[in-house]
């Protein structure tokens, strides 16, 4: 899976959700707990302890997605390395009503606010959903990027 090259000074604005029930916020300190249990039980362990880190950045770099006060999806950046997005994941129940795109946006915004002009999307598995949402680009020669030194599990 290749690395994405984004332009943050070229961002779209970020569009409401189709539903005025989701609430797109940033992750509090105190939600470390369930936002990993979330994570590791919905997507992966291997995200939730890259998603921990963010909590150790001030301010926290977790954007979460909510519907009647329970988590649908998260967003992550400065958590893999320095001025890379991810990892993000939307539960299944949930997709096709825009909270992908308001995830990726709102962390997308974070990194332009610390002053980043470029950020790096790693690891990509949908390249086409980057591609038209923000404009990303395919990084020549990315794969396979920071991922393939991972611990035998």
């Amino acid at each position: 899976m290749p690395d994405l090259l984004v332009n943050l000074l070229k961002l779209p604005a970020i569009a409401d959700t189709a539903d005025e029930s989701v609430i797109i916020r940033r992750a509090q300190a105190f939600e470390l707990s369930a936002v990993r249990e979330f994570v590791s039980e919905t997507f992966s362990t291997v995200w939730a302890d890259e998603v921990s880190v963010g909590f150790a950045n001030k301010p926290v770099s977790i954007y979460l997605a909510t519907i009647d006060r329970g988590i649908v999806g998260f967003s992550a950046y400065e958590c893999t390395r320095r001025g890379f997005f991810g990892p993000t994941g939307v539960i299944d129940s949930a997709r096709g009503r825009g909270i992908g795109k308001a995830l990726l946006l709102s962390a997308l915004m974070g990194l332009r606010e610390m002053g980043y002009v470029y950020a790096v999307i790693g690891g990509v598995g949908p390249v086409r959903f980057y591609q038209k949402t923000v404009g990303a680009i395919v990084i020549p020669d990315s794969e396979p990027g920071i991922y393939t030194d991972l611990l035998k599990r």
